[in-house]
This record gives structure tokens, C-alpha cells and sequence, in this order.
């Protein structure tokens, strides 16, 4: 009589995110109590795809049965990419078989989304696959525009440091240009600027989709924050930046992009760039045009939060994702992600969440148009369009550069070109109350 494999194995690819013990503990848990063995395998893809399998070890109930509580990988963590190459997939695919696995967890992004639907495409029916998506960018296509575990962890400590960032630039009369990550989408800076009241900011979405974003475009909008910021009589403030502006923006406008290196799944090691160094330069620079002297101190912050503890939330949300990912191998699920969606769990095949154009998942934008991104936008210090329309705020703001009302215009005029507007809550536009608009207060 055949052996029959029953072993689930877990792995994790990517970057860390809080939240990722919390589904190996789930997992493991779920699929002990089904009667399968489980097998936990080091660093991602790494020694698999060269078919080493000596990094590989049996997870059971007390191994795992408190470690949701922690930050990081109980198993660590890479970036390595088995889809470089048919003979990568293949040692992926045997070196499982040869654990004895017939059932594998994926934890992980995009990239480990496609790495994992790669294997399943690969095994022929030898192994079934299921992948969990985590990023604290919130940048995946989940049904019900589900967050991804980890994000709210992630934007619960940026909103803390923030936080003090705000009172530190009050006491101290400076600026702080926040980097933060999120590689293309925006979801991560608007949570924390929106969750803390920062003083503005500034996402890839707010540009049009085509095209490149002109380094001096981002430059004017800091500045021109800081000039209206300085006629209200505050020398203090707190820009946030999402890091995936830099890959919006041409090569040209940022030397330093040149020769900067990338992951192994093609794309640029955006921490590597002083992408708030160099934005600090140029708004000195700028604002320097006109003979006004502002201290601005650049920091970056992503790496403070990928590893931190998960809040009870993402405890909670991993736990059941977890749950539902060796649940629905065990009733002979593959090929698909899983999703939890107002308390239900979803399946979602890969072939329903790959962009045709990519072959990668498709990523999750900020919506400009939607009045959550539209209440946050009218909260933050940044010129309007509405400031043309008032001549006693454009007093104010040439005043403080020390030039005409037309020169401000000319220089300036160009930010507020393609402001998106909110729409109005009253189906009657005749009906609207008149309550003049209101600034931000961070």
C-alpha cells in the first residue's frame, strides 16, 4: 500500500509584517488538530529552490501555541524568487516532496502570491497550494477592499511617532519631512497623516496615473505648505511622503537613483534612496529664492513597524486567516488566496487576482474620489484653489516670500491645476448650507 503524504508546510516571503506568527500558529494549530503533520521551512523560497531542505523543521502545538503575541517570522523571512527560472520552480516542488509535504501555506505579498501560484502551476497536481497576503502597504486587491494583516499594526505606531514628531516641531520651530514606506500606493502615509492630523500628506494617487511626477511639483507643494504655514504664524509642521513617489519620477530629477540596487524580484531598494534628504535640499533651496530660512529635518520611517508586535486587531485577523488557510486545504482546496471579508471567509483563485498585463497581483491605489481621501485632503495645510479665489490669503503668502501677489501666482499657481474636489453629500447643489471652508490645525 502507497504512502500517502500528510504534512502541511508553512513558509513566509517578503518583507515582515505584524501579524505573520500569528498565522503560522493558526496554521500549524488548524492543521495539527486535522491530524497532518507540519513542517516549517526557513527564509522563504531561499534554500528550497536549490533544493536543500536541511532548513527545515516540525512545528507542533506548544511550538507555536503563544507566538502570535510577537513581531517577526518565527520562521524568517526572504525575498527570494523561485520564478526566475523553470529549474528554481521545479527544486521548489521537489524539495517539498521530499519533506513529505503535499500541502503548502505561502505567507506573503504580491510577489510571493505569484511565487506560490508559480509552485501550484509547476507541481501538476503534486502539491496544493494556498497563500495569505500580508504587507503593511495595504496595497493588494482584496475583496471587500479588505485591509491586509499588518497594516493597521503598521499605521497605530506611525500614527504614534507622528505623534511626537508634532510636538517636537512645535516646541522646537522645524519641519519634518516623513518618508514612509509603501512602494507604489499611498495607503500607509494617508493612514498615519490622517490618523495623527499631520500637517499634510503628499501620495503617488494625487497625480495623474500616466506619466512621470516632476521633482519640482513635489518641491512646490512642501514649499508653498510652508509659506502658507508661516502667514498663519506657525514655523512648525509635519509633511508625510509616500516612498512610492519615487518610483513615479524620472530618473533625471533623482541622480541618486542611478545605480541604486534591486531585490530579486526587479524593484529598487527604495530605502536605500535619501529620497527625504534630497527633498530638504531642494525646498531650502527653493524657498531660499526668496530669502526665506526654514529648518528642515528629513527622517524616514518603515522599518520601525514592520516587526512590531501586532495589535489585537491583527492578532485576531492573522489568527483567522491562518485558521481558514489550512482549513480549506484539509477539505482539498489549491490555487487560490485566502480572505476574510466582513467576517467570512473568501477564497479568491490566482487567476482572479493576477493582472493579465503584470502576471503579478494586481495593486490596491489610494481612490482620490473617495471622500475618505477627500476629508483627509481638506484636514491638511497645502494651497487650494480656493486661496487664488482670496485675495487677503495671497497677501499673506506673498508677504511672507517678500514678492507680488502675480509673482506668487506665476510661481505657484501651477499646484492647484488639477485639485481634486469633494463632491457634495447634498443630492440639491442649491440646497448646500454656506459654511466657509476651514483649514487644517496640525
Amino acid at each position: 500500500m502507497s504512502h500517502t503524504p500528510k504534512k502541511l508546510a508553512v513558509l513566509v516571503g517578503g518583507g515582515p509584517a505584524p501579524g505573520i506568527n500569528a498565522v503560522i500558529g493558526a496554521a500549524t494549530i488548524r492543521a495539527v488538530l486535522s491530524g497532518y503533520e507540519v513542517v516549517g521551512i526557513q527564509d522563504g523560497f531561499q534554500w528550497i529552490m536549490q533544493g536543500d531542505i536541511d532548513h527545515a523543521r516540525p512545528l507542533d502545538i506548544d511550538d507555536v501555541s503563544r507566538i502570535h503575541f510577537r513581531g517577526g517570522s518565527y520562521l524568517g523571512i526572504s525575498r527570494a524568487n523561485p520564478t526566475k527560472s523553470q529549474q528554481k520552480l521545479e527544486e521548489c516542488v521537489l524539495s517539498l516532496l521530499r519533506l513529505e509535504v503535499d500541502k503548502l501555506v505561502t505567507i506573503g505579498g504580491d510577489d510571493t502570491a505569484f511565487s506560490a501560484s508559480e509552485i501550484a502551476r509547476q507541481s501538476k497536481g503534486r502539491l496544493r497550494v494556498v497563500h495569505v497576503p500580508k504587507t503593511i502597504d495595504n496595497d493588494l486587491d482584496l475583496p471587500g477592499n479588505a485591509d491586509t494583516f499588518g497594516f493597521q499594526t503598521a499605521r497605530h505606531i506611525g500614527a504614534e511617532l507622528i505623534e511626537n514628531l508634532m510636538v517636537d516641531a512645535k516646541t522646537t520651530h522645524r519641519w519634518y519631512f516623513v518618508v514612509t514606506m509603501g512602494r507604489k500606493a499611498g495607503h500607509l502615509a494617508l493612514g498615519i497623516g490622517k490618523a495623527a492630523g499631520a500637517t499634510m500628506t503628499m501620495i503617488p494617487e494625487e497625480f495623474p496615473a500616466e506619466g512621470h511626477v516632476p521633482l519640482k511639483t513635489i518641491v512646490d507643494t512642501l514649499a508653498a505648505a510652508i509659506v502658507k504655514r508661516l502667514a498663519a504664524g506657525r514655523p512648525d509642521g509635519v509633511a508625510i511622503i509616500a516612498e512610492g513617489l519615487v518610483e513615479r519620477m524620472e530618473e533625471n530629477d533623482l541622480l541618486e537613483l542611478q545605480g541604486v540596487e534591486r531585490d530579486a524580484h526587479g524593484h529598487v531598494r527604495i530605502a536605500e534612496i535619501a529620497f527625504a534628504d534630497i527633498l530638504k535640499e531642494r525646498v531650502q533651496r527653493r524657498l531660499k529664492e526668496f530669502g526665506v530660512k526654514v529648518t528642515i529635518v528629513p527622517k524616514n520611517i518603515g522599518y520601525e513597524l514592520r516587526c512590531a508586535d501586532p495589535i489585537p486587531y491583527d492578532m485576531e485577523y492573522s489568527r483567522d486567516l491562518g485558521y481558514c488557510a489550512a482549513k480549506y486545504l484539509a477539505e482539498g482546496g489549491s490555487g487560490a488566496l485566502v480572505s476574510m471579508v466582513q467576517g467570512s471567509f473568501h477564497a479568491v483563485p490566482f487567476g482572479d487576482i493576477m493582472d493579465p498585463k503584470t502576471g503579478r497581483m494586481r495593486v490596491r491605489m489610494v481612490d482620490i474620489a473617495s471622500d475618505r481621501y477627500m476629508i483627509a485632503r481638506r484636514y491638511m495645510l497645502r494651497l487650494r484653489k480656493d486661496d487664488f479665489d482670496d485675495a487677503s490669503q495671497l497677501a499673506r503668502f506673498s508677504s511672507v516670500l517678500g514678492i507680488s501677489i502675480e509673482r506668487f501666482q506665476q510661481e505657484f499657481g501651477h499646484l492647484v491645476e488639477s485639485e481634486p474636489l469633494p463632491r457634495s453629500f447634498y443630492p440639491d447643489e442649491n440646497a448646500k448650507p454656506s459654511i466657509p471652508p476651514r483649514e487644517g490645525r496640525a
